[in-house]
């Protein structure tokens, strides 16, 4: 049996999790379980189907790793074939988790790897012939690995759908339905998401689910209220550069992220920011693994300090310490503006955001506010104050203010009457009678 969650918090140890795993726990610090930890890990302990919706930063990571761990040690196979399995979106989400749970597994004779693009291929099918038993993958990466007939998922005990919703944004959806058919049909599985709202999440569930049950801990429309919104307006993008810039000397902040809807747009302003004396790096999708790799440690450590970054790091840039997020450009949808802002204001600390919005991106922002039933702060930065001041407030119209409009009676115009010229020469002349010839009168008797 499991203790029941009640207001009062439990303590991991009330999990009754195998003690290899509360050794580590209690080495990387951890005291008492996220809200999403304690209502996911007791059913997940009792391998039921999950349907989870908690945002990022709450903990959801260990949500899903604990439960999954403690099976694998208390119930040991001689099976041959990974028995766990993290599909992920990301590069950086997927060596996030790696990372997490070669942690949890320190104390464990469990094998972990990882297998994304961008890294030897050779070398991930050796793993995985090496009967590694906990897999963490980026969905397109294992397809090529299937084609192969190198993964073994016939003993699979446990698949985790991690960032669902932005899988299936992605367009991973057939790739992460044709990898959850050829596992073991008798697994369990977790799928977790940011949002319930989306419907592409709830398909999903109904494909890959079996009687779940559902946590949700929050749904898209939630506020951040840990995370103060702004927005400034600007006049165009050079005005927006000015900003940006003077946002980042004049705030407080350990580590400033930086969101653009394009690597150009990344790669141009990188410069500079560095012309001002600010220690400035970027990521985005076109730079070699290597690379981007050395640039996230360079960021984790505070070598960087202000990260500009495309969508790529929306999702699994989990780094502490990141307390401004700027939107140089708006997002193109809702959610990911919520996975942009929600790379600061993790658990309980504070974050600011900052959208910088043109006359061109108003109703974009604007639309987002309303998706998200939310009215963010205008804020005013004096010394560049703009031109632009957001949209005029246009007058309401008698329909619009309710107003009914007076229906004013016709006016009867009387008929205008033709006068001829030749007919104005007679007036007030005698007019002289016609004579009717009789025998014409008889004929017309006749």
């Amino acid at each position: 049996m499991h203790p029941i969650i009640t207001d009062t918090a439990p303590s991991f140890s009330s999990f009754s999790l195998a003690k290899p795993l509360l050794i580590a726990i209690s080495k990387l610090g951890f005291e008492l379980p996220t809200p999403v930890q304690q209502k996911a890990i007791p059913l997940a302990l009792e391998y039921k189907d999950l349907l989870v919706s908690a945002e990022t930063g709450s903990g959801k990571t260990a949500a899903f790793l604990l439960p999954t761990l403690h099976h694998l040690i208390t119930l040991p196979s001689k099976q041959f074939g990974t028995r766990a399995l993290v599909l992920a979106p990301t590069r950086e989400l997927a060596q996030q988790i790696f990372n997490q749970c070669q942690q949890l597994t320190e104390f464990t004779d469990l094998k972990v790897g990882i297998i994304t693009g961008g890294d030897d291929f050779r070398l991930q099918q050796n793993m995985l012939r090496r009967n590694t038993e906990i897999v963490i993958a980026t969905p397109g990466r294992l397809l090529e690995l299937m084609e192969q007939e190198t993964p073994n998922f016939s003993n699979l005990d446990v698949l985790i759908l991690d960032e669902a919703d932005r899988m299936l944004d992605m367009g991973f959806s057939e790739d992460v339905l044709t990898i959850a058919n050829s596992c073991n049909t008798q697994r369990q599985t977790l799928l977790f998401s940011a949002t319930l709202t989306h419907f592409g999440v709830i398909k999903m569930a109904d494909k890959v689910l079996k009687n779940h049950e559902v946590v949700a801990l929050n749904t898209l429309h939630d506020g951040h209220r840990n995370i103060e919104q702004q927005i400034v307006v600007a006049d165009d993008n050079d005005h927006k550069q000015k900003l940006l810039a003077w946002l980042l000397l004049n705030e407080t902040y350990d580590k400033a992220l930086v969101f653009t809807n394009s690597r150009i747009q990344a790669d141009s302003l990188r410069g500079p920011l560095r012309g001002q004396k600010l220690r400035v790096g970027v990521l985005h999708g076109d730079m070699d693994q290597k690379d981007r790799n050395r640039m996230m440690e360079l960021y984790r450590d505070g070598e960087v300090k202000v990260m500009i970054a495309t969508d790529l790091a929306a999702r699994g840039l989990d780094i502490k310490g990141i307390n401004l997020v700027i939107n140089f450009d708006v997002p193109r949808n809702g959610i990911n503006y919520i996975h942009r802002i929600g790379r600061t204001g993790r658990v309980d600390e504070l974050g600011l955001t900052i959208a910088l919005v043109k006359s061109t991106e108003w109703n974009l922002m604007s639309g987002i506010e309303r998706f998200l039933k939310q009215k963010f702060k205008r804020r005013t930065i004096k010394e560049l104050e703009g031109k632009y001041k957001g949209p005029k407030k246009l007058k309401a119209s008698g329909k619009a203010a309710g107003i009914k409009k007076k229906i004013e009676p016709k006016k009867v115009v009387a008929e205008k009457i033709k006068i001829r010229h030749r007919d104005q020469k007679n007036i007030g002349k005698r007019r002289t009678p016609t004579i009717v010839n009789p025998s014409d009168s008889q004929d017309q008797k006749d």
